[in-house]
């Protein structure tokens, strides 16, 4: 498979696509004064209790109030306590945990206002950006990613990634982890790590608790809120997480940008640099490489599939509606079979349509029924396959006994929503048009217009293939005819397709517009 990355840089945002076999699977959007992305660190500090919720709300500096919940709070909530007071009120000396004496864990059911107090200063680490009404969504239990490692301060815990299948390899990395992690602090082996030299690991670690030493010198004798550690931008972030081998092309619009990915590349993953490219064409990038028609076409109520059959994509306040219709072109001989095969193709583009406009929460698809026990086993492989390429953690369920099948899917960040609706060239959207019975006086008094300001100019007009042959109806009746019979002068009439049925527009004998309001 051919991964490409295509970067668009405009003066307020960058906008990255994601194309597999020149398919648009993904789009970000990343505002230049963007201050709350995922992963981010702050020092923040907490403003209302609140008890019902079990929850807490902490002020660090979003114009609404980050939500924290007791479950994001970790088991080493007091560690973390004791750690930022020390470091705000400069007692603590050091940055590393060697002889960090760590506190009792909080109880997995215990209550918020138990171990945290209203103005209580906290770091804390952005786990959802704002969506909607709703500031952003905290936890305490800090991480620190890195693209074959991620530390993990206060655990002691080595954990290897589930998707790494060689027993083998995952014994080398776990056993690589414990002898090159600092005390108290955790790892998390990353799929990319699989290969790495204890070189290229040690490297990484090294920069990662720079990293953290860097969050205890800004909290030293500072006051809450503050930010202490950006994550990566978008392109970069992106990157990291994704970059493999099958990628074949990065192309960046933005000189700048363009040196800053080459400069991120040559430290994660040197041979990736060649790929790289400069768009130097005056075309817009989006344009160059097709994405800019794929959003028009994939945005939107209703996404078309290749054989005809489309998806209907609906929004709710609980919950994301999708339902697959058939279209016109399903053959009537051996139904169960073209169900099957619309079925499938729906679950190719709907794990598309997911990562595409990052669809989160509860989704359910209203697939077109299915009898035939192994075809619904067939689909739901189909829609599991599809999806393993989605970053977001999710969950699928097999079809109910309504042929109705369940899909949670993690939810980070705001779902991409993009109007490929344009404003009615007819009615200029305000959903009216002019009586199509008075469109011959709206021309007629034109017309006069134009003879009496330009009475030696000829005179052309262009409209809507209908209002022509209206218009020359009858040989002796005709417009035209009567024309000449009042003013003297032949008026020609020439049909254009491009018009809507209330367009026309006048020519003189040059083939220049003559435009009425000049």
């Amino acid at each position: 498979m051919e991964k490409e990355l295509i970067i668009n840089s405009t003066p307020t945002e960058v906008e990255i696509a994601l194309l597999e076999n020149s398919k648009l699977v993904e789009l970000h959007f990343q505002k230049t004064n963007n201050n709350f992305t995922v992963g981010d660190i702050f020092l923040g500090k907490v403003r209302k209790l609140m008890p019902g919720l079990n929850a807490v709300f902490v002020d660090i500096g979003h114009k609404k109030d980050a939500f924290l919940h007791y479950t994001d709070l970790g088991p080493k909530l007091k560690s973390l306590i004791k750690y930022t007071n020390g470091s705000v009120s400069g007692g603590l000396t050091t940055p590393m945990l060697d002889n960090f004496k760590f506190e009792p864990e909080i109880l997995k059911t215990g209550k918020v206002d138990q171990v945290l107090k209203k103005r209580q200063p906290l770091l804390v680490q952005i786990l959802k950006e704002p969506i909607s009404t709703k500031g952003p969504r905290l936890s305490c239990e800090i991480t620190i990613p890195g693209r074959y490692l991620v530390l993990t301060p206060f655990s002691n815990v080595v954990a290897v990634s589930k998707k790494l299948g060689n027993t083998e390899e995952r014994k080398r990395l776990q056993t690589l982890g414990e002898s090159i992690k600092p005390k108290n602090f955790g790892l998390i082996i990353r799929t990319a790590a699989e290969g790495k030299k204890v070189a290229d690991l040690h490297e990484e670690l090294r920069l990662m608790v720079q990293k953290w030493e860097d969050i205890y010198a800004q909290m030293q004798k500072n006051q809450p809120p503050m930010k202490l550690l950006s994550e990566l931008d978008k392109a970069s972030s992106i990157l990291r997480d994704v970059l493999n081998a099958s990628f074949n092309r990065i192309v960046v619009n933005d000189r700048e940008l363009y040196e800053n990915i080459k400069h991120f590349l040559g430290s994660i993953a040197p041979d990736a640099v060649k790929i790289v490219n400069y768009h130097k064409s005056n075309k817009p990038i989006f344009d160059t490489y097709g994405i800019s028609r794929q959003i028009k076409a994939s945005f939107g109520k209703t996404a078309t599939m290749a054989s005809g059959a489309y998806l209907v994509i609906e929004h709710t306040e609980a919950m994301h509606v999708v339902d697959v219709n058939s279209g016109p072109k399903t053959p009537s001989s051996n139904q169960e079979e073209a169900v099957l095969r619309v079925n499938l193709e729906a679950a190719e583009e709907i794990a598309r349509q997911l990562r595409l406009r990052d669809i989160g929460g509860i989704i359910i698809v209203d697939f077109i029924d299915m009898r035939n026990a192994e075809h619904r086993k067939l689909l739901l492989k189909a829609v599991r396959d599809s999806m393993k390429k989605d970053r977001a953690q999710h969950t699928i369920l097999p079809l109910s006994k309504f042929g109705l099948m369940q899909i949670t899917r993690q939810r980070v960040r705001p779902e991409v929503k993009i109007n490929t609706a344009e404003v009615c060239s007819v009615c200029h959207g305000s959903g009216k048009v002019n009586a199509t019975i008075l469109l011959t006086d709206d021309i007629e008094r034109d017309l006069e217009f134009i003879i009496q300001s330009r009475p030696n100019s000829k005179i052309l007009i262009k409209a809507h293939p209908y209002v022509c042959s209206y218009l020359k109806k009858g040989l002796w009746k005709s417009f035209p005819v009567k024309w000449y019979k009042k003013y003297y002068k032949w008026i020609s009439i020439m049909e254009d397709e491009d018009f809507h049925i209330n367009q026309y527009k006048f020519f003189d004998g040059n083939d220049d517009e003559i435009r009425l309001n000049n």
